[in-house]
């Protein structure tokens, strides 16, 4: 891979310190309009030292040795095609776990931590702890492996079409020594649950709408699955099957909760709405946007 000639120019070529090579590829990133430049030039530095960020800022003026400025080099140009950080280093954390991410599986986001968060605290709250949880959609394993690590007595069972995103779900849950997630290969529109009831279905499911998906970043639209972010002409196509899906397999008093995409809650709500399940809610995320739905089966009640 090579940048265009007028940016290798600009590349670091001789020795450099810690610091200074973080402020250059720093200001390189900003002035080409990269969010976060700054976190980006410390995760991949600290990537290409092979040392923690924190150590960057107890070494700031550790001169570097020519491999080093080369490993670096590679990883900065790889990021200049806009390709993710977490594909470029391999992995990223979840509510302060490890999570093994490659371009097979889509790249968690904090927005999916508050989706974990409100169904721990419903589970917890309604003395579930012990209960069984399906998810649909593994991805990387981060909503399952979370789940399965903060409630040990749950049984969590997980759904994903993917056979490569099912690889790393499997890893990611030995990674994290857990025990109680089992992941299993299937389509949503086509699996059969035998009969299973479940105290809670929780999704992050694919939601844009298929036309939009061009219209995307690059970082989105141009590395990761589109099997993990299209979600049907109008984006809900995901949302409709886990509602109908939810009605049929939640215990009585059981609860869904699904992320959704900005712009889509009263959409999506109408569509739950028109379902079996009752007590719609949609909360906001940390940015103020409508993200979390929620729904429960008859008896049921809102999250605490």
């Amino acid at each position: 891979m090579t940048a265009p000639a007028h940016e290798r120019e600009e590349t670091p070529q001789s020795a450099w310190t810690v610091l200074g090579l973080l402020e250059w590829s720093d200001r390189y990133l900003r002035e080409r309009a990269f969010q976060e430049s700054r976190l980006n030039a410390e995760l991949l530095l600290s990537h290409a030292l092979g040392l923690p960020r924190l150590a960057l800022y107890l070494q700031f003026d550790r001169p570097l040795a020519a491999e080093e400025i080369a490993k670096f080099k590679k990883l900065l140009l790889r990021r200049m095609t806009h390709e993710p950080v977490q594909y470029i280093l391999g992995e990223t954390e979840f509510m302060g776990l490890p999570f093994e991410v490659t371009p097979t599986v889509l790249i968690p986001r904090p927005e999916t931590e508050e989706l974990v968060e409100e169904v721990l605290a419903w589970l917890k709250g309604s003395h579930r702890e012990e209960g069984e949880v399906l998810e649909i959609g593994a991805g990387s394993g981060n909503i399952a492996v979370t789940l399965g690590k903060f409630l040990p007595g749950l049984r969590v069972t997980s759904l994903e079409k993917s056979a490569g995103a099912l690889e790393v779900a499997l890893r990611n849950r030995d990674r994290n020594g857990v025990k109680n997630v089992d992941f299993v290969q299937g389509d949503v529109f086509t699996a059969v649950f035998d009969g299973r009831k479940f105290d809670v279905v929780v999704s992050n499911p694919p939601y844009i709408a298929d036309a939009e998906i061009d219209t995307l970043e690059p970082e989105v639209k141009d590395f990761e699955p589109r099997l993990a972010t299209a979600g049907g002409r109008d984006g809900l196509d995901f949302i409709r099957k886990i509602a109908e899906l939810a009605s049929a397999l939640l215990r009585p008093g059981g609860g869904v909760f699904m992320e959704i995409a900005a712009g889509q809650a009263d959409a999506a709500a109408a569509i739950v709405r028109g379902s079996a399940l009752c007590g719609v809610g949609v909360k906001k995320d940390f940015a103020g946007i409508a993200r979390i739905l929620s729904a429960f089966a008859p008896g049921g009640s809102a999250p605490p």
